[in-house]
């Protein structure tokens, strides 16, 4: 297969802006890491116009796919979790080609998992678990509990990846099978939530009450690196906090985080006088019970 692939690689492989070439081949029938292709080629390079350049091939009745993806790109998929197959692509994936060991540097990178990368990962996964959770009880509170079913399972999702990620692991494609052995406890909500023969309305009211203890249990944590960025100054309005070049990964989930944690007394407001009559600016800062 390598051979007669080659063709297509090794001009690439010429060329000074190529990092680095992987391949991938389908482990098992309609596997969902190569997306149903029989192989896949990634080619890591410095830059690129695109961010992402894809071709599909066809040969021999199979199928095989180019990925051409630029540094900074794969970087963001790495930082952000937002392309889960990349992590096992580098992990598992055969090195054709290796520019000065990049890749081989950027996989001990990965097995080591940095402290600092993995805060960040944590309070993105973080901010998106109290999205989940919070719309997920607005919609059981209001009774439309198929939508507040939809959330919660979203939610105990990123509960699972939180989970794994704090444990100094890579949450991969089949994260329920990681759950299952590093946080039992989040895979056995999980597997109540979908097989139980309660009442939809039962399940959620259980799952909520675990997930609340759950979601406390590990707010501290979670909001590490959020925490960090805060004790920078003594007070933010909140455009500067999402355009900060690291809080700005959390995207949505920024507002709905500091309200979660306002609520719970880890972030306080300051309110400061506008020229409007009774309008104040609203400004955050970490609360002094977590120093």
């Amino acid at each position: 297969m390598e051979d007669i692939l080659r063709p297509i690689y090794q001009e690439r492989a010429s060329q000074q802006n190529t990092l680095g070439i992987l391949m991938i081949e389908k482990r098992q029938n309609a596997s969902p890491i190569t997306d149903t292709f029989d192989v896949v080629l990634l080619v890591i390079v410095k830059e690129a116009e695109q961010s992402v350049f894809i071709k599909h091939y066809t040969y021999q009745e199979q199928k095989a796919a180019l990925h051409i993806v630029s540094e900074e790109q794969l970087r963001e998929w790495m930082l952000l979790g937002t392309n889960r197959k990349i992590v096992d692509w580098l992990f598992n994936g055969k090195i054709l080609f290796d520019r000065n060991e990049y890749v081989d540097h950027l996989k001990t990178e990965l097995r080591d998992f940095p402290f600092y990368g993995r805060k960040i990962k944590m309070g993105i996964e973080f901010a998106k678990l109290i999205r989940r959770y919070t719309d997920g009880k607005a919609f059981f509170d209001n009774h439309h509990y198929l939508d507040a079913y939809n959330h919660i399972v979203h939610s105990l999702h990123h509960l699972a990846r939180l989970s794994v990620i704090e444990n100094g692991f890579h949450p991969e494609i089949t994260v329920w099978n990681q759950v299952k052995q590093i946080e039992p406890e989040i895979f056995k909500l999980y597997e109540e939530l979908v097989t139980s023969d309660e009442s939809i309305e039962k399940r959620l009211e259980l799952l909520f009450l675990a997930s609340e203890f759950l979601i406390h249990s590990r707010t501290r944590s979670g909001i590490g690196h959020l925490v960090e960025v805060l004790e920078k100054k003594e007070s933010w309005s909140f455009n500067d906090l999402i355009n900060h070049d690291e809080l700005k990964h959390y995207s949505v989930d920024l507002a709905i985080l500091l309200e979660y944690l306002v609520e719970k007394n880890m972030i306080e407001v300051t309110n400061v006088e506008t020229k409007g009559q009774g309008i104040f600016h609203r400004y955050y800062s970490a609360s002094k019970k977590l120093s």
